[in-house]
């Protein structure tokens, strides 16, 4: 009986140590070392990937916030061109083959000059012309296209007679400052028609004065 006890003790001890020993940590094992991973860093606009923890001094783990689009300026707009254009007439149909003019009141905004053609079918007094053109020259210059609801009306049923023209233009963009350009110009002008006659080409004086905005990127 007494050896029994005493075996008894001595495996309640050991358990005892065995608890103390685990309590106080001597049996924990060492934290680990954090695991590198793919990261991507910033630096103003550049973005690079990086297999660390973190990023390199210098760099941040955070995107910059994109900057908001710059919003379009834009420009007023009134300016009178006069000039010469040469028209060729056919029996169906009224060429303008060619038209240039200046403007002393473009002359800041680099488009003091102007070139167009264009065309129309009349068969009254008023009918719809359609054509293109350009405001400026050299680097900087403006286009435009005719919109379809522009009139010339003559004052005559018939030739001689003065033509007045009034309708709006849209600009279709540019080159130089005026690159990507938009608006619509209300144009008002005249000219004067010799004659109608199949064959006939002629050249005449013309006014035209665009007003509006033109809105520039």
């Amino acid at each position: 009986m007494e050896l029994r006890r005493i075996a008894r003790a001595a495996g309640a001890a050991l358990l005892a140590v065995g608890m103390v020993a685990s309590a106080t940590g001597t049996a924990t094992a060492a934290p680990q070392a954090a695991k590198k991973k793919q990261i991507t860093c910033y630096k103003g606009t550049v973005a690079k990937k990086y297999t660390a923890t973190k990023c390199p001094k210098g760099w941040s783990p955070k995107k910059p916030a994109a900057k908001p689009a710059a919003s379009a300026k834009t420009v007023a707009f009134n300016a009178t061109y006069k000039g010469n254009l040469t028209m060729l007439w056919s029996s169906s149909d009224v060429k303008v083959t060619d038209l240039s003019g200046t403007s002393s009141d473009a002359g800041a905004a680099g488009l003091a000059a102007m070139t167009a053609t264009g065309t129309s079918s009349p068969s009254s007094q008023c009918a719809a012309i359609s054509g293109e053109g350009t405001l400026g020259s050299g680097a900087n210059t403006l286009k435009f296209k005719v919109d379809p609801k522009t009139q010339g009306c003559a004052a005559d049923s018939a030739a001689p007679s003065n033509v007045a023209v009034t309708g709006t233009v849209t600009v279709t963009g540019g080159t130089g400052k005026f690159a990507g350009a938009t608006g619509t110009l209300t144009v008002k002008g005249g000219f004067f028609v010799k004659s109608t006659a199949a064959g006939t080409k002629d050249s005449q004086a013309f006014t035209a004065t665009f007003t509006g905005s033109i809105k520039l990127k």
